[in-house]
């Protein structure tokens, strides 16, 4: 009966060990905008059936096993690549706020948002920060990673630190366009580190 009870004693220790481990009760969430169809890769404009930037998040989903969401916009930019470019870059001009199709309802149960985009002129498309300014993300850690044909991360770390100062951002972690498909250990390691 003692040895019973010992034990017993023993496993509600461990419980509650575990329990208060930080990382055991943190809840991931991948946050994306991708652009599918049109695009501007390795110098080239070709039509991609899966946009780069959800290549990324769809092996960081794999690796992380995180809840996914998808950014949309009310209204689609151009199918044209050119003329999309041209739209991003009057949005910036103007600190525009997309219309988005969908929001979180339970973004509160979320402690860490893996945040991805592509790079459209040296920062997060405006979608993201119409994203960034529709919930409290005061006390989650942001993480955020990009797609991009020679840019990096730009000034997108920053600007993300500026619109949710409250929010723990961590380093960014960039990927050129055309190696996506190739950046299985490179996603790894980050994923790894980032935490």
């Amino acid at each position: 009966m003692k040895t019973i009870l010992l034990l017993i004693t023993f496993i509600s220790m461990i419980t509650t060990v575990q329990a208060q481990t930080p990382e055991t009760n943190k809840k991931s969430l991948i946050v994306y905008y991708s652009r599918r169809g049109n695009n501007y890769l390795n110098g080239n404009i070709v039509d991609l059936k899966v946009g780069n930037t959800e290549v990324v998040a769809g092996k960081i989903q794999t690796l992380t096993g995180s809840d996914i969401f998808r950014i949309e916009t009310v209204k689609p930019y151009p199918v044209d690549y050119t003329q999309t470019t041209e739209v991003a870059k009057s949005e910036l001009d103007s600190n525009a706020r997309p219309e988005l199709t969908e929001k979180i309802e339970n973004i509160e149960q979320y402690d860490i948002i893996y945040l991805g985009y592509p790079n459209w002129w040296g920062t997060c498309p405006m979608a993201i920060f119409t994203f960034l300014e529709s919930y409290d993300l005061s006390g989650k850690t942001i993480i955020p990673f990009c797609t991009h044909e020679g840019s990096g991360l730009g000034s997108s770390v920053q600007d993300i630190q500026k619109t949710v100062p409250g929010a723990n951002v961590l380093k960014g972690m960039a990927i050129r366009g055309d190696n996506v498909n190739k950046a299985d250990k490179q996603i790894e390691e980050w994923v790894k580190t980032s935490k």
